[in-house]
This record gives structure tokens, C-alpha cells and sequence, in this order.
């Protein structure tokens, strides 16, 4: 039986998240920011996560809590269970008080929807699916589990009041799927303009840099093959700053070996914010190499190290997606290429490091187009605006209405 820490305090808003949080993922990010946008405009609020060995199972701070689950059970599937269990039970004990529900997963929802007398709206966060993503980190997984898993994200978005997502791209592929378009809400990830510091005192003298976690639609082995095809720059060096753990790169790593570039190959794991804009700051670019798969392309994705990247004026080099060129314009604020071809993305980056004058006025417009279309400010002005509209609303059968303060 799991053992959880009872809320200390009646709380307006709960965020709900099947994630670890704090860490470097681009998920922890996006909860970051949400949630505090909505405990902002609730005065406090409930914040429900993964936790580890690492992180307090409780945190305080004024009118806000943080209670962090720690499943027992190795199976995925068993621990979502168990997750859910758990936050079902807080529901029991903040039902009466709770104006808003907002969740980015199915483990979250069902208990959040199935409770037929909640008086709270129920907002659906997607940025993914577990239905598309999971097979990518569970290779065996039954068609007949992705057939439950796919039914439980339908009932989270049909049952839920509103359904808020990061590009118009991932809302046409949700509406593609079933999702009424009525219900959905693109609020889009940004980031933050800020001075751009010096390179770590240890960096190499010319490289160019990758940010995030390791997934296989990362596309990060043509990025590794790619770099095997610049060897005759003998000066250019690749840094991977991985957002988890050093055991998700050992595949990488050997591959780098096997390619003969893993000398030219530097690895950072889970760096602090400030070290991770060191880092960048150093890079000549950034390269983005996703892959032409189901997760990238049937689902769609927001990835918030293109956006960070350009904020910083560190050009961006990426895969020629749909959800990229949503972000990015070939040739102005940005280079794209087509994805799973290391040749073409080893050409990119030769002739955008051939031509330096090229390379900065890439870096000044696509800081411009941050400033001007994708910051934080404007996305979280324009959910905070949606919050504090709900929770002057009496009951969550009136709040779809509301929807125009944020379309």
C-alpha cells in the first residue's frame, strides 16, 4: 500500500503532472510555468508530481504545496495506477474546495473526471500522448494496452471542460483524432530574452551543441552520423547536454565510438539553468535533428530548446517538420533540413559555420522573432487571463464560453 502525504491546506487550484519535478526536461519547464501562472490567480494551490530518492515528498511555501508520489511498483503501467490512486484520494479531501483541475496526463484525468459530482473544471494539458509516445520506451508494448491507454486519453479529452495545447500543429492533429476543435486552446511555449553570458571557461574553442533528453524521435544518432561526415573539421567539437540521466546516453556513446567522432564529443547531464545557458551562449549553433516519426509527426510537438535557442541568438539548425516550421523560417531565423538524413544536416552545418555573417544575421532575427511572437510573458499573460476568468466562474458547465480570451 503507497503512503502519501496529506495536504495541509484547502486549495482552489490543483496541477497535476505524471512527472518528475524538479529537473532539465522540457516537461518540468512547461509545469513550472503553468502551474505558476494558475497559483498565481488562485492565491496558492496544489501541486501533484513524481518524486524520488532525491526530493521531498512535501514542500510549503505560503499558500502553496507541493506533494510529490513515489510509486512502489516497477511496472510503468502498475505505477500510473498507483498515481492515480493517490491523487484520488486527495481529491476526496479537496473536492468541496477545488475551482480548477488542470492535468497533462491520462493517469491524471480519469481520477480527476470520473468524480461525477466535481464542481472544479477540468483543464487537459496535451503536449503528448502516451498512446503514440510509449512505444518508442517500451518496444513490446501490446497493442491491446495502447487500445486502453488511447480510450482513457479519449474520455480525459471529451469529458474534460477545456483542452489547452502548445502549437496550432499538435491542435490539428488533435482535432484530426476525435478532440472537438470547440474545446481547444493553443497557449504556445516560449522563452525567456536575456542578456547572453560567456562560454564556460572550459569550452572548446568551436563547437556546436545539443540540448534536451534522449528519446529515440530525438533523432540524436543522425546527429552523431552527421558529425562523423565533418571530420575534416578537426576543430569542431559536438557538447550534448542531456536533460536525464548519464545510463539513457550508453547506446549513444557507443555509437559516437563506433563513428570515430566520440574524442570530438563532449556529454553534459541534467545542468543547472545557469551552466545550461553558459553552454549555449558558447555554441556556434544548435541543431534540433528530430526524426520523421509517428510522435513527430502524427502527434506533433512544441520543443522547447528551439525556442531557447533562438532567444539566446544561437542559430538553430533542425529537422523540416511541420511543428518546427511553426517556430522556424528556413533560411531567415533558422536552417531546415529533412529529417533522418545525416548528410544534409552535416551540409547545413558546414556552410552555415563556412559563412559567419550568415550565421549572426540568422541569430539576430530569430532573437527577433522571440521578442516579438514566443515569449513566456505573452503565452502565461494570456493564461492567466483564462484562470482568473474561471475562477470567477460559478460552475464549470458555463466555462467553454470563456475560450475566446485565449483563441
Amino acid at each position: 500500500m503507497f503512503a502519501l502525504v496529506d495536504p495541509q491546506l484547502r486549495h482552489k487550484a490543483l496541477y497535476a503532472a505524471f512527472d518528475i519535478f524538479p529537473s532539465r526536461k522540457g516537461a518540468a519547464v512547461h509545469i513550472n510555468r503553468m502551474a505558476t501562472t494558475l497559483f498565481d490567480a488562485a492565491d496558492g494551490g496544489l501541486l501533484y508530481v513524481l518524486g524520488d530518492d532525491n526530493l521531498p515528498l512535501y514542500q510549503r511555501e505560503n499558500n502553496t504545496e507541493v506533494i510529490r508520489f513515489v510509486p512502489d511498483a516497477e511496472n510503468f503501467l502498475d505505477r500510473t495506477l498507483e498515481f492515480g490512486r493517490a491523487l484520488a484520494r486527495i481529491l476526496r479531501q479537496q473536492q468541496d474546495c477545488l475551482n480548477i483541475c488542470h492535468f497533462r496526463d491520462p493517469w491524471c484525468g480519469v481520477p480527476i473526471l470520473t468524480n461525477r459530482t466535481r464542481h472544479s473544471t477540468a483543464i487537459y494539458e496535451v503536449n503528448g500522448l502516451p498512446s503514440i509516445e510509449l512505444p518508442y520506451r517500451f518496444r513490446h508494448i501490446a497493442k491491446r494496452t495502447l487500445d486502453k491507454i488511447r480510450a482513457a486519453e479519449e474520455f480525459c479529452w471529451s469529458e474534460a471542460d477545456l483542452v489547452i495545447t502548445a502549437s496550432s500543429t499538435l491542435r490539428h492533429n488533435l482535432v484530426s483524432i476525435g478532440v472537438p476543435p470547440e474545446k481547444i486552446s493553443v497557449i504556445p511555449n516560449g522563452a525567456d530574452l536575456r542578456p547572453r553570458p560567456a562560454a564556460p571557461p572550459d569550452a572548446p574553442g568551436r563547437y556546436i551543441i545539443y540540448l534536451g533528453a534522449l528519446q529515440r524521435w530525438q533523432g540524436l544518432d543522425n546527429l552523431l552520423r552527421a558529425m562523423a561526415r565533418l571530420a575534416d573539421l578537426d576543430d569542431l567539437s559536438l557538447v550534448i547536454c542531456s536533460a536525464t540521466h548519464h545510463r539513457h546516453a550508453k547506446p549513444y556513446r557507443k555509437l559516437a565510438e563506433r563513428l570515430g567522432v566520440a574524442e570530438r564529443t563532449i556529454w553534459m547531464y541534467s545542468l543547472n539553468e545557469t551552466d545550461l545557458l553558459s553552454w549555449l551562449a558558447g555554441a556556434s549553433l544548435s541543431v534540433a535533428p528530430l526524426a520523421e516519426c509517428s510522435r513527430n509527426i502524427d502527434q506533433g510537438c512544441a520543443p522547447l530548446k528551439i525556442l531557447e535557442s533562438m532567444a539566446a541568438g544561437v542559430p538553430v539548425v533542425a529537422s523540416d517538420l511541420p511543428s518546427v516550421r511553426e517556430f522556424v523560417t528556413d533560411r531567415v531565423d533558422g536552417w531546415l533540413v529533412r529529417p533522418d538524413r545525416p548528410s544534409e544536416l552535416a551540409m547545413a552545418i558546414r556552410v552555415l559555420l563556412e559563412y559567419p555573417q550568415r550565421l549572426r544575421s540568422m541569430a539576430e532575427a530569430a532573437r527577433s522573432k522571440i521578442e516579438a511572437e514566443f515569449t513566456w510573458d505573452a503565452s502565461l499573460i494570456r493564461l492567466s487571463s483564462l484562470y482568473s476568468k474561471i475562477l470567477a466562474t460559478d460552475s464549470h458547465k458555463s466555462v467553454r464560453s470563456l475560450l475566446d480570451v485565449v483563441n
